[in-house]
């Protein structure tokens, strides 16, 4: 059936030239493509034959990222993202199941989020409807969805197990049970690079918040907050539980500045420490960071190999490149505003946790436990007001609240090419690289942007106690020893 309508597509772009405008031609060449692509799409399984033709690119908390490596003309320059599950889920089938009541109050000015059969159908209306419309629909990719088998799935789990950090596989595995997954084009690379032959270099970066909150609901023991970056904070929780080995110098407070100096500093920093924070590709293929896992501090090995890389895109003498490489990142976050869309969805989050947390607890109906935990005194002076607002004004806290923790956990793809000479047509931005008198096309894409449970609230409370308690005792603890 795919077959009978892409002919009829085919032969209309072949007749048509007899009578159009040459350019008119190739613009309906391509919709036939286009055409012929998005019905195989709709149609296909992807069953365990196809299974050996997805590769391991990396993984976040939610999902497993796949990269094609077969010859279909459907999925050439596309990734998959699986859904995961933890190892030691007590329900499996958690993952299948809608939204709760509650969630649905949330999500109730969307209907394609609250009437969505599955959780992960649900999460694909909420980017479709909510993120990409106030990020721009130009940086964000939403993507379809195609049916998959349960063989696929478990052969794709077992393919891809010794490619994924150990922790990473302790922690969780392949949600067998989903019976779709999102494809995504790959935005490592550019679709036309593909064909050209053209090398392609393209940056992940995972920013976080880049803003201090100014909530009053802030507890006075937790100021620190206002002055500190929760990025910072936390490194100190990683490195008490073993996570990464040393601090990063890294502050996103840095990057969302808006300040050239300031921002090439925070790019120098992610490449001194690219913890999971930062990751490099050469035409699709990791040249720089780690796949799934924590990389550690950039060695003069690590270095080396990787300036050798970008002798086939950064013109320049070995040892200047990386530095040319830096400068190139941090001109197109300066000129392109790509942080200044991403800062206006975290502000959302105006009140911080501290403050979220109690409308969470007007919309189930239960007796706030973080009041009870404070004390009478505390919650007499800061929070009686935030439980005498109307059920709306509670929904629309924690609305924003969720939509804001989206956008501080999510991803910047920035992907490279040279610019042709005397190309006045490009359809990408360009920018200009001083240093080696280079101009690039380039593209910017968020990613990892996945709709946060509601029920994980005092989940995120917590957390944010653990996080400002550790980074406290451990200043308290350098304090300490510089008396002595």
């Amino acid at each position: 059936m795919i077959i009978e309508k892409s002919m009829h597509f085919t032969t209309f772009a072949v007749i048509m030239p007899q009578f159009l405008h040459m350019e008119l031609a190739k613009s309906l060449v391509l919709f036939t493509l286009i055409m012929y692509i998005y019905l195989t799409l709709m149609e296909v399984v992807l069953d365990q034959e196809h299974a050996a033709q997805w590769t391991y690119r990396g993984e976040g908390a939610m999902n497993l990222v796949l990269a094609y490596s077969g010859s279909s003309p459907a999925y050439i320059g596309k990734v998959l993202r699986i859904q995961k599950v933890p190892r030691n889920e007590s329900n499996p089938d958690k993952s299948l199941t809608a939204l709760g009541l509650h969630e649905r109050l949330v999500w109730k000015e969307t209907e394609d989020i609250v009437s969505s059969p599955t959780r992960e159908l649900a999460g694909h209306m909420f980017l479709e409807h909510v993120i990409s419309p106030l990020l721009g629909s130009k940086y964000v990719d939403v993507g379809k969805r195609v049916k998959v088998s349960r063989e696929f799935l478990e052969l794709v789990e077992k393919n891809v197990l010794s490619q994924r950090p150990a922790w990473r596989v302790d922690a969780s595995k392949v949600d067998t049970h989903c019976d779709s997954v999102l494809i995504l084009s790959d935005h490592s690379i550019f679709p036309t690079g593909i064909q050209e032959g053209e090398p392609c270099l393209c940056v992940e970066i995972k920013p976080k918040c880049g803003f201090l909150p100014i909530s009053e609901f802030i507890g006075e023991e937790n100021r620190i907050k206002q002055s500190v970056s929760r990025y910072k904070m936390h490194q100190a929780l990683k490195l008490h539980g073993k996570e990464i080995s040393s601090f990063s110098e890294y502050d996103p407070l840095d990057l969302f500045s808006g300040v050239m100096n300031r921002i090439q500093k925070s790019i120098k920093d992610l490449f001194s420490s690219p913890q999971n924070n930062f990751r490099v590709f050469l035409d699709g293929s990791l040249i720089f960071g780690t796949l799934g896992g924590i990389a550690d501090s950039t060695n003069s090995v690590i270095q080396e190999a990787f300036e050798d890389a970008l002798k086939d895109v950064i013109v320049g003498d070995q040892g200047r490149r990386t530095d040319s490489f830096i400068q190139l990142i941090a001109e197109t976050i300066y000129t392109s505003g790509v942080m200044e869309r991403l800062i206006k969805l975290q502000k959302l989050d105006n009140l911080d946790i501290e403050g979220a947390i109690h409308a969470y607890y007007n919309i189930i109906s239960e007796p706030c436990k973080v009041c009870r935990e404070l004390g009478e005194e505390k919650v007499r002076d800061k929070y009686t007001t935030l439980h005498s607002i109307s059920l709306d004004e509670s929904l629309k806290i924690v609305k924003n609240f969720l939509i804001g923790t989206t956008a501080k956990d999510c991803s910047l793809m920035m992907s490279f090419k040279l610019k042709k000479e005397g190309d006045t047509e490009s359809i990408y931005d360009s920018v200009y690289l001083k240093s080696t008198s280079q101009t690039f096309d380039y593209k910017a894409c968020f990613i990892d942007l996945d709709l946060k449970p509601f029920e994980n609230m005092q989940e995120y409370y917590e957390k944010d106690k653990k996080i400002v308690s550790c980074y406290t005792q451990m200043v308290k603890s350098e304090q300490e020893v510089e008396k002595n």
